[in-house]
């Protein structure tokens, strides 16, 4: 039999990036494995993606756990909102140190627990302090959670993943 790897996976989930990078070598996948803001940045780069540039406004990025706290994927979805000509406002907890949005614990699909307040609002009203027009995403869980908190605010900034912010470019 004839197999075709696949020369590189790109992938929109820092999840499905986590398992098919380093839970998958075990299994014998050794796969290279980009997230969807590294090849963006690539395109930019090669000169096959032209952005505009133009004043974007202010952009606050939620780092999603598993891009930036467990692969280190921290520089690249900044990149690729800077080229776009978004002014980037970090929120105190950023890059390797972030906040989760609640998926990575599952609360998309499961009851509340008792505490103090729902995870997901708590990181919004952390994105809404910032000041920023735009909250950027990275991962298809955080889009979710932080929609549904901004859905509760009722709060009129626009949560869109980095790809949808650099075609708006």
């Amino acid at each position: 039999l004839n197999e075709v790897k696949p020369k590189r996976i790109v992938t929109t989930c820092p999840h499905c990036l986590h398992t098919l990078q380093n839970e998958y070598p075990a299994f014998g996948g050794n796969y290279s494995v980009v997230h969807h803001s590294q090849l963006i940045n690539e395109l930019v780069a090669a000169g096959k993606l032209r952005l505009k540039g133009e004043d974007n406004g202010k952009v606050t990025f939620h780092d999603p756990c598993y891009l930036g706290r467990q692969n280190g994927v921290i520089s690249a979805p900044r990149l690729a909102l800077a080229q776009t000509g978004s002014a980037l406002v970090e929120m105190p907890r950023h890059g390797r140190k972030s906040f989760c949005c609640g998926a990575g614990g599952a609360q998309m699909w499961k009851e509340e627990e008792e505490g103090d307040g729902r995870v997901n609002t708590s990181r919004f009203q952390e994105a809404l302090a910032t000041g920023a027009e735009t909250l950027a995403v990275g991962c298809p869980f955080c889009m979710v959670m932080l929609n549904d908190a901004k859905k509760d605010a009722n709060a009129a900034i626009e949560v869109l993943d980095v790809a949808e912010v650099v075609a708006n470019s």
